[in-house]
């Protein structure tokens, strides 16, 4: 899927990185991605996720909530300033597994990192890392304080 990926999960910190996400989309005159994962518990010996049989409807009502969510942010942007198309995904699995196998083809790959102070401000959340050191094209970090100090990637 060729384009700007976001991963979201809900949380405002996801947000502002949509957020960012759609208005570089559109400044660039690319295709959004919109990815959400309903997370899999990781079995203890192989670190895969596990299915389960009620998970189907989970990642239906997870891609719900993205839809909803990704709707709201393009209410607010003007119509003549968005991307040229916006796609919501949702898939069950592990977030950075499935950030990471998407990255394939993308453009670019925007997360969210949670914020904290001190010294904690200096380490980006579990997913944050994993992409910025294995995806297959830039990521962009959107902090939880300022998005315009968003951390670039290789």
């Amino acid at each position: 899927m060729p384009g700007i990926i976001v991963g979201i999960d809900g949380s405002a910190h996801s947000r502002r990185a949509l957020e960012w996400a759609v208005d570089e989309a559109a400044i660039r005159h690319m295709p959004l991605t919109v990815l959400t994962v309903n997370q899999a518990l990781a079995s203890c010996w192989t670190g895969e996720p596990v299915s389960y049989s009620g998970d189907q409807e989970l990642t239906k009502k997870v891609r719900q909530a993205a839809q909803e969510e990704t709707d709201s942010v393009l209410k607010k942007t003007n119509e003549n300033s968005r991307p040229p198309s916006v796609v919501v995904r949702a898939v069950a699995g592990l977030p950075a597994k499935e950030l990471l196998n998407a990255s394939g083809d993308a453009d670019m790959v925007v997360v969210g990192a949670r914020g904290a102070d001190g010294v904690k401000r200096l380490l980006l959340g579990s997913v944050s890392v994993a992409v910025t050191h294995h995806a297959r094209c830039p990521v962009v970090v959107i902090p939880a304080g300022n998005p315009q100090q968003a951390y670039v990637g290789p």
